[in-house]
């Protein structure tokens, strides 16, 4: 028996595409009263010297910056509530509802949304985003005999993202679920050209090449306030040059923007998609009555 494969998966990257900066930059750096400039120097030293993966060596200098007093995952948490989003959002996750109409929802169409980040997991499990989505997968800590964090438990790098996408697709969303378990292409609930990738430069690129292999869309979206264009020219490389995806828009995601439009737009093309796929599948399995 196959899936009903009526969900439609939006999935995005976090840092700099659905936040202006890094989590770590806006909420940790302040809070622990930790300089910026100094963290990324000793991170960016451990790969360059000792050859620590970046995700790993990010994760261990903000450990080491921490072994004084460090926090439990719970405190973590708490400090979720100070992240700061693009312009319509969390708002939007809601407003995309709209876009689904009836005859859609009786055949059981649906949104599901999905954060893939290499950043901390429980900052964004207490941010006001997370009441919206589906799942979150992102990088952990474990916690020692006293409830503080001590080690990584989980490092979600660019590479690993795709992980990730596999496991929305076979509707694996939990670590235990071996997502290398063979599942048939109408098992899965969440068909790849059911889904849509919105990120916003090279870490995203595996995420980027698997959903547009498989059929699926993908956005790269930009800073429009960032004076420096790196922002930008991140996303126009992506389009222009490497060929990862068909779109780029501004980090805009209020009613009428171009990326809301582009949302809207490959939704209701889903949507649509889906619906002739349900129907023809009842025309073919309809046997016409004897005639006279």
């Amino acid at each position: 028996m196959s899936a009903s494969q009526t969900t439609i998966g939006l999935v995005y990257d976090y840092d700099q595409t659905l936040s202006p900066g890094y989590m770590t930059d806006e909420v940790l750096f302040p809070h622990f009263g930790i300089n910026g400039d100094q963290f990324w120097k000793r991170a960016h030293a451990l790969v360059d010297e000792q050859g620590y993966d970046a995700e790993m060596s990010y994760l261990k200098t903000l450990l080491d910056c921490l072994t004084t007093d460090p926090p439990s995952n719970a405190d973590l948490r708490k400090l979720g509530p100070k992240l700061k989003f693009f312009p319509g959002l969390p708002q939007m996750f809601t407003e995309l509802e709209s876009v689904l109409r009836d005859e859609h929802r009786v055949i059981g169409v649906k949104l599901e949304h999905y954060i893939i980040s290499a950043g901390l997991k429980e900052l964004l499990e207490g941010s006001a985003l997370r009441h919206h989505v589906k799942a979150v997968f992102a990088s952990e800590f474990a916690e020692d005999g006293s409830g503080r964090i001590s080690f990584p438990k989980r490092i979600v790098s660019h590479t690993t993202k795709t992980q990730f996408i596999f496991r929305i697709n076979k509707g694996m969303l939990e670590p235990h679920e071996d997502v290398n378990d063979h599942m048939p292409p109408e098992l899965r609930p969440i068909p790849f050209q059911n889904m849509i990738y919105i990120g916003d430069g090279p870490t995203d690129v595996p995420c980027f090449t698997l959903i547009r292999r498989y059929g699926g869309n993908a956005i790269a979206v930009y800073n429009p306030d960032d004076q420096t264009r790196i922002s930008f020219r991140k996303s126009y490389q992506l389009s222009t040059h490497a060929d990862r995806v068909k779109h780029i828009a501004p980090s805009d995601y209020r009613p009428g923007s171009h990326l809301r439009l582009l949302l809207e737009e490959m939704i209701s093309e889903i949507a649509d998609g889906i619906l002739r796929r349900k129907r023809s599948e009842v025309e073919n399995a309809t046997v016409s009555a004897p005639g006279y």
